[in-house]
């Protein structure tokens, strides 16, 4: 009973990351359209400020239409940490909800490009939070044996989004629905939104959330129905990790201490997305139209690619307990090299078609078992409780700048699908990818530690932090 209330409260907590999956992955079914549809204001814009180097391309202004989700996401992974520690990781994951359910409705009954680009900002602020709290959240909550599966929840339900996306878009695509068909893939998020909301009263505050408030009994009581081994002594090691006399709940996270976990975090999530996953994801329909597939072909494409996320995702969260996150760190990061070279080599020799395909399904497998598994269980394990928030938030804030600078470039840096040279330009770009990815790995085997198994109170003492 206690087990499968623990479960309860971790899959419903996850749910917002099916929301974020959703969220991110849906732009790619519409963004085509959405270039032709504000080709006019871009062209506007980009004579406005035409004096402005880039900000005079027309393709910076779709670019910017692609990112206004992802400038939200910058600051709701930077901003959701002082609300998750003043009111509770529950309560700020409701108010995510809502900024969801608001981001789905105003993008479907967007009125021009500005009310499209606000709608998506408000939705980009909770996919950020999302990214933060979540996993904050579920490893608050989760004994140290089952805690890389329960956190790793969260990115299954990232990856399900992302899958359940493609589909909408797919099956929304084929429906016929001319100049609304766009309004309809973004306005059905609004269902999991209203259902994530709902879902969220009946799971407990988190236990270290209430101990960092002085409310030890609650933490008590909610440790007791979760079915903790040992509750008096994980309430003594989290009142050591908090250990208030010395450290204050308003501390600082920018000090000397944390310098390891700092470190760590922003590395494994600046890498997470100099692997190109994010292009691929945002921009999966043009990519394989530039390889040659119909427009229709390169949504169901895209499926695959989606389903090949998720069945991969569900083979990490099984072994990641197992195996730790290092060696899926490692296995991801030898695939991701070998599926981003030959990408780059298809594309640079015009040849397109299934070896672009099978390669991204390599890549996409990689990113996985390995980076996708791993980083919201690894950033959300190595702070202390006293600064956790605050280190889950530069992780993610790290994580959704690289990826808007990743996502805004790319319709720059390729051009249209049918463009002369589009080819080219795509094998260079993911030419630089292959090459982050081979840092990566050097980053792994050199300097990331194995977390597996380990209190989350011990591991701030295997980094040196007292």
């Amino acid at each position: 009973m206690k087990k499968r209330y623990l479960l309860r409260s971790a899959v419903v907590a996850s749910l917002g990351g099916l929301l974020f999956g959703f969220d991110t992955a849906v732009i790619s079914g519409a963004e085509q359209t959405l270039q032709n549809l504000y080709a006019g204001t871009y062209e506007s814009l980009a004579s406005a400020f035409g004096k402005l180097g880039i900000f005079g391309n027309p393709a910076f202004w779709h670019g910017c239409t692609t990112a206004s989700a992802l400038i939200g996401t910058i600051l709701g992974a930077w901003l959701s940490s002082k609300p998750s520690d003043a009111f509770g990781r529950r309560r700020t994951l409701s108010l995510l909800a809502i900024l969801y359910l608001v981001s789905a409705i105003g993008s479907a009954f967007a009125w021009n490009w500005l009310s499209f680009v606000i709608a998506r900002f408000i939705g980009g602020l909770a996919v950020g939070g999302s990214s933060v709290v979540g996993p904050i959240y579920i490893a608050e909550i989760s004994p140290a044996k089952s805690r890389g599966r329960l956190v790793a929840l969260l990115q299954f339900n990232i990856v399900f989004g992302i899958l359940l996306a493609y589909l909408s878009n797919y099956i929304i695509g084929s429906l016929d629905l001319g100049t609304v068909e766009w309004r309809w893939m973004f306005g059905v998020e609004a269902l999991p939104a209203a259902a994530f909301l709902i879902l969220l009263f009946g799971i407990p505050l988190s236990p270290r959330w209430l101990m960092i408030r002085d409310r030890t009994g609650e933490a008590r009581g909610v440790m007791e129905r979760i079915g903790a081994e040992n509750v008096d002594r994980e309430i003594q090691e989290i009142q050591e990790s908090i250990d208030l006399s010395h450290h204050g709940i308003r501390e600082s996270l920018f000090r000397r201490m944390y310098l390891k976990p700092i470190l760590l975090a922003f590395f494994i999530a600046a890498f997470n997305q100099l692997s190109g996953i994010n292009a691929l994801l945002y921009y999966s329909t043009r990519i394989f139209e530039m390889a040659g597939a119909s427009a229709d072909f390169a949504r169901l494409q895209s499926v695959i690619v989606g389903a090949t996320n998720l069945v991969f995702t569900m083979l990490a969260l099984s072994v990641i307990d197992h195996f730790g996150r290092r060696k899926l760190m490692l296995v991801g990061s030898i695939g991701y090299v070998v599926s981003l070279s030959t990408v780059a080599w298809a594309f640079n020799a015009e040849r397109g078609g299934a070896i672009v395909l099978g390669c991204f399904l390599l890549f996409i497998a990689s990113h996985a078992f390995g980076q996708g598994a791993v980083i919201w269980v690894f950033i959300s394990e190595i702070f202390p409780n006293r600064v956790r928030a605050k280190g889950q938030a530069l992780g993610s804030f790290t994580h959704w700048i690289m990826n808007a600078a990743i996502s805004w470039t790319f319709p720059m840096l390729v051009g249209p699908a049918s463009a002369p040279g589009a080819s080219q330009a795509g094998a260079r770009v993911f030419a630089f990818y292959a090459g982050m990815m081979i840092l990566q790995l050097i980053w792994v085997i050199a300097m990331m530690p194995e977390t597996k198994g380990i209190p989350l109170e011990k591991i701030q003492k295997k980094l040196g932090i007292k």
